[in-house]
């Protein structure tokens, strides 16, 4: 598999990548150029300057996934990337702090005007009267955005015995209460008191021109604003206006709606915005990822996370169900045995299947259970397609070949702590298969299409139905022994005396179909099928 890193990634970073693929590392590539050769590669690696377009995904015929190196996606097209299966990632932590401490910096500079006095001093003028600003202590900080960075900058700002007020319609009281900030219900209400205005909030459909020229009007006389969130989330033409008027006294910008190529030198750069030609508004280049750390971290994250995907791990995706790292590791037992599980069916049955039921029993009720079917349709499709299965888009392909998804939750459970279980409909019948985690880790299967068993799946097995009758498990035995498998466990059910019965074999190493073939020749033995685990 190969891999494009488009943007400047920690090369610690670009040697996790090495380790497994083939990687191509071309900075500063055109959108053309990018175009014509997307379709090489199986995963892309960017930061905030290449755009993961909609016209781009249709090129890239093999890609399966997109890795921004740093916290939003908004230049990544998640639903065409959704659409096309290709699975998003980003790194919301390895930059909060420094993007935190560059909002406070920001904060500081626009309140004392430091990067104006510093320009003066460059230009021999000294005259500190004309440079006087204002302090923090006591006034209001209005934080609009109460996530990771939010939260950061709030602790920072009561440090410096601001007294914090916040608007995030999409967090808790918790989280106000435990950051020590006033809860306003509406943007309105915090445009009214603050006297500094942070915004730490994600460009969406619904944030795009939040503060336009209504929301300035509404503002403190004087207010001063940061924004090392995201460019378009102001409207840069009102915000323009009220720094004109005076509504605005002063602005830090991390961020504009059009930015400039921070790859051209001076003598190159062709770059203008009337917002940059006032001396009460500060800009600096996006700089809130761009600290040794913060580029080290996001470098080395977003590689461990594409080289996962690219391996079909699981992985808290921008484009799945919402689950944080943490939940991921507690669910990584289940997710790998209802994929193990959903493996199953098309390596051991024939014939299409309608329909296929998840059901999560136990205190797995207690946990979020939607990534657990989608792992067990990533395991239902791969069989049949191979590598171009992944938790995006496993569902859509399985619907798209007429299989009904459906999910249940059971309360009821006798013998087991948590239990899942895979139920397949076909025309012609319904039929389950059952496993369970044991001691927070070991992964069992427990009902195999009606028979009860306890069986570790291993990646090589080879399923069994047979007469039951004596001398059957010794021939098959002796088959595999004879042709160099070393058997590494066995396990046999039967649901009556005398009818029939399946045997699970696991074997240390791939099985030839030539040593099939013989143990499908053996007498009593009705059905053998290969299950890569």
């Amino acid at each position: 598999m190969k891999v494009l890193v488009a943007e400047r990634i920690a090369e610690d970073g670009i040697g996790i990548l090495k380790k497994d693929f083939d990687v191509d590392v071309r900075i500063g590539l055109s959108p053309a150029e990018l175009a014509g050769i997307i379709h090489e590669y199986d995963g892309i690696v960017v930061r905030s300057a290449t755009k993961v377009t909609a016209e781009l995904l249709e090129k890239a015929a093999s890609l399966k996934v997109a890795g921004r190196a740093g916290t939003g996606v908004d230049n990544i097209d998640v639903p065409a990337a959704t659409r096309k299966g290709v699975v998003v990632v980003n790194t919301p932590d390895g930059n909060s702090m420094a993007a935190a401490e560059l909002a406070v910096g920001l904060a500081y500079s626009v309140f004392r005007n430091i990067p104006q006095a510093y320009a003066n001093i460059k230009n021999n003028d000294y005259r500190r009267n004309k440079i006087k600003g204002f302090e923090l202590n006591g006034k209001v900080a209005g934080i609009v955005g109460l996530g990771r960075i939010g939260g950061l900058v709030a602790e920072r700002l009561k440090a410096s015995n601001m007294r914090v007020i916040a608007y995030d319609p999409y967090v808790s009281d918790e989280r106000y209460k435990s950051l020590g900030a006033k809860k306003c219900e509406t943007l309105d209400e915090l445009l009214a008191e603050a006297d500094l205005i942070t915004i730490h909030m994600a460009k969406t459909e619904q944030t795009t021109n939040m503060f336009d020229a209504p929301q300035f009007a509404k503002m403190k006389k004087g207010v001063r604003i940061v924004n090392a969130a995201r460019g378009g989330i102001i409207n840069e033409k009102a915000l323009y206006d009220a720094l004109a008027d005076g509504t605005v006294a002063g602005t830090a910008l991390d961020v504009l709606q059009k930015e400039p190529n921070f790859e051209l030198p001076p003598d190159r750069q062709d770059y203008k915005n009337p917002l940059l030609e006032l001396d009460n508004v500060i800009y600096v280049p996006h700089l809130g990822a761009s600290t040794q750390e913060a580029q080290y971290n996001v470098g080395v994250q977003i590689a461990v996370q594409v080289a996962a995907v690219l391996k079909g791990e699981m992985v808290p995706a921008v484009n799945t169900p919402s689950i944080s790292s943490a939940q991921l590791a507690e669910l990584r037992p289940y997710i790998d045995l209802a994929e193990k599980l959903g493996s199953i069916y098309f390596q051991a049955q024939a014939g299409a299947l309608r329909k296929i039921d998840v059901k999560c029993s136990g205190d797995l009720l207690e946990k979020d259970t939607r990534v657990i079917t989608l792992a067990a349709l990533k395991g239902l499709m791969t069989p049949i397609l191979e590598d171009n299965v992944n938790f995006v888009n496993a569902e859509t392909l399985a619907t798209a070949r007429g299989i009904t998804v459906s999910e249940t939750r059971d309360a009821n459970l006798e013998k087991y702590t948590n239990l899942i279980t895979l139920t397949f409909t076909t025309d012609e019948k319904t039929e389950s298969i059952s496993g369970t985690v044991f001691a927070k880790e070991e992964i069992r299967m427990v009902d195999f299409f009606g028979y009860k068993l306890d069986f570790e799946p291993t990646p090589n097995v080879v399923a069994i139905q047979n007469i039951d009758k004596p001398g059957v498990i010794g021939k098959i035995g002796t088959v595999l022994g004879n042709a160099g498998y070393n058997i590494a466990a066995m396990q046999w059910s039967r649901n009556r005396k005398g009818e029939k019965a399946v045997a699970f074999v696991s074997v240390d190493s791939l099985i030839t179909d030539e040593a099939l073939d013989t143990l499908r020749k053996l007498e009593g033995v009705l059905k053998v099928s290969k299950l890569a685990l």
